[in-house]
């Protein structure tokens, strides 16, 4: 994605597509990463010429180098099976409430910490002289520089989120060697300049910056989120929904922690409490199943559906793997004794509905946990083009929701750049900016709130 910014302006335009097909080897899942960096090279080419460069991500996953700065194997993807039973492991060590104390993450059974105990027996780590994670990856074969940015350290399991450095507890306890990481950089931080092998391969005329930006690509969605005051939830969706609030300290409390609330870091010393709700990912492989329908036409038949027959966790794990999603979803209804959705678009209304029942969980728990109110919820992220979910949110929420902007990640991406290279201000004015310039829906509560509240205390 290409950015310009300007007094008053800011556009983006897309100038590379490129698919991200993780490969089933052997030994389990793995990213591409190298088609990955082949793509990044590809875009580069196709942008032209730009003052500065910054690339965000997925967060937990990671590249291990060996002691000349060479990628070990293909990064392993975070949905592969070796972190099953990991967790227990772990807390056998430090329990859980403890390691929540400490590092304010909720439990997800990818989480770094987890993978890293996983492969602790694995020739590959033993070899590893270097941690990178995916985004500072791809900056250090962009630049020769090694890095690791905060927003997305945050993620690992290994950052304290009050003093916003590495947990020396959690990794004493746990034997995890911090020195396998790359000092910490903030969004804004210089990340090198790109080498002359980079500008000759994409034809740019050097000297081009990389700035680190959130490169968690949540943290860089939030930042872009075009809020006017403090009293917002805001909803990222995508492959996952991840729905809360923005503070200025974290939430550490054991509610917290048993309600699977995180606390990752975001731009400006922020705090970015939420819930992982499992997200589109839910429609995007009943998609697959279905040999990718015509997604307008299906939302149209969705919304005919009659709403919350049926609803399932969209939380829960049973999802988490790829694979036959339709015929899990009919399941899981069939075993809480609701009505079997069986078309597709049946399936798809029942998706939508527990998405918006996630986000409606979501966003009321947060407010307590954080003893803080809200007025409006944002959707931002691709789902934010999906009318029918912001229309179901809004109700379940009981709340106005503003949608868009769909690309709140590359904005944020952009806007932090823009930033560090002094051509907007503050995080407020840089919401302003999305505000003003970006295409932007408000969908107004409606409808049966008991409805809600009785799909609700089917699931509890």
């Amino acid at each position: 994605m290409v950015g310009r910014v300007g007094p008053g302006s800011l556009a983006l335009t897309e100038a590379h597509r490129f698919p991200n097909r993780p490969v089933r080897l052997p030994e389990g899942l793995r990213w591409d990463v190298l088609a990955l960096y082949a793509g990044v090279l590809d875009g580069l080419r196709a942008a032209g010429g730009v003052d500065s460069v910054g690339i965000d991500s997925w967060a937990v996953d990671y590249g291990l180098l060996d002691a000349d700065g060479a990628l070990l194997g293909n990064p392993v993807h975070y949905r592969d099976a070796r972190t099953e039973g990991v967790a227990e492991k772990v807390w056998a060590t430090m329990p859980a409430a403890e390691l929540y104390a400490a590092t304010g993450i909720q439990y997800a059974p990818f989480n770094t910490l987890y993978q890293l105990t996983a492969a602790r027996s694995t020739a590959q780590l033993s070899l590893a002289k270097r941690l990178l994670l995916i985004p500072d990856l791809l900056t250090y074969w962009l630049t020769g520089e090694q890095g690791t940015e905060l927003t997305n350290a945050s993620t690992t399991q290994l950052v304290d989120p009050r003093t916003r450095g590495w947990s020396r507890e959690v990794a004493d306890r746990l034997d995890v060697d911090l020195d396998l990481f790359a000092p910490l950089r903030r969004p804004g931080d210089p990340a090198g300049m790109l080498r002359p092998e980079v500008l000759e391969e994409t034809g740019l005329t050097g000297p081009v910056p990389v700035t680190a930006v959130c490169s968690h690509d949540t943290a860089s969605a939030v930042a872009a989120v075009p809020a006017g005051n403090e009293r917002f939830a805001y909803i990222c969706t995508g492959t996952w929904s991840l729905a809360g609030l923005e503070l200025d300290a974290p939430v550490l409390t054991e509610e917290s922690r048993a309600a699977n609330f995180t606390n990752e870091l975001g731009l400006d010393g922020t705090v970015r409490h939420l819930r992982n709700i499992m997200g589109l990912w839910l429609l995007q492989e009943c998609l697959r199943a279905w040999g990718e329908p015509d997604l307008d036409g299906l939302l149209r038949e969705a919304a005919e559906v009659p709403g919350l027959r049926s609803v399932v966790d969209a939380g829960d794990a049973a999802f988490l793997a790829p694979g036959r999603m339709p015929e899990r979803i009919a399941a899981a209804c069939r075993a809480s004794g609701q009505p079997v959705p069986h078309s597709p678009a049946e399936i798809t209304r029942c998706v939508l509905d527990s998405l918006a029942l996630a986000h409606r969980r979501a966003v009321a728990e947060a407010q307590r946990l954080a003893d803080h109110p809200v007025d409006v919820v944002h959707i931002v992220g691709g789902g934010a083009r999906n009318a029918l979910l912001c229309r179901l949110t809004a109700d379940a929420c009981g709340l106005p929701v503003v949608a868009g902007p769909a690309e709140a990640a590359a904005l944020g991406n952009v806007l932090v750049q823009a930033r560090a290279h002094g051509l907007v201000g503050d995080r407020a004015g840089m919401r302003r900016l999305v505000a003003r310039t970006q295409p932007l829906t408000r969908y107004e509560p409606r409808g049966d709130a008991a409805a809600w509240r009785s799909a609700e205390a089917r699931l509890a």
